[in-house]
């Protein structure tokens, strides 16, 4: 997982057309990576730097350290990590039902 200390960074996918499609845009305080630390499977997304970015990587080796040693800390790691997790996925929803009312005009 990697923390935006500075810079700006840029989330896309490819689409059906095999075109990159913008997601999301990130900044400072934002994190990336993350799903790989709670389910191993292959990146959901391209991320790419827009300008001189700073980042912090937080490895699964480092977050059991975490755990084995600050049992409170890991499970506030976790927490907010989660937390972020729901907002992205309410925001998807939101962005699919957009899309799904656009069709049906």
């Amino acid at each position: 997982m990697y923390i935006v200390h500075s810079g700006e960074l840029v989330v896309s996918k490819l689409g059906v057309s095999g075109r990159a499609i913008r997601m999301t845009g990130l900044g400072p305080g934002d994190f990336f990576g993350e799903m790989t630390l709670i389910e191993m499977q292959n990146r959901s997304a391209t991320v790419v730097a827009e300008s001189p970015t700073v980042l912090y990587e937080l490895t699964a080796r480092n977050l059991y350290t975490y755990y084995k040693a600050d049992i409170y800390a890991y499970v506030m790691v976790m927490q907010n990590i989660n937390r972020e997790l729901c907002r992205r996925l309410r925001s998807a929803d939101s962005r699919v039902a957009e899309l799904a009312d656009l069709s049906r005009e």
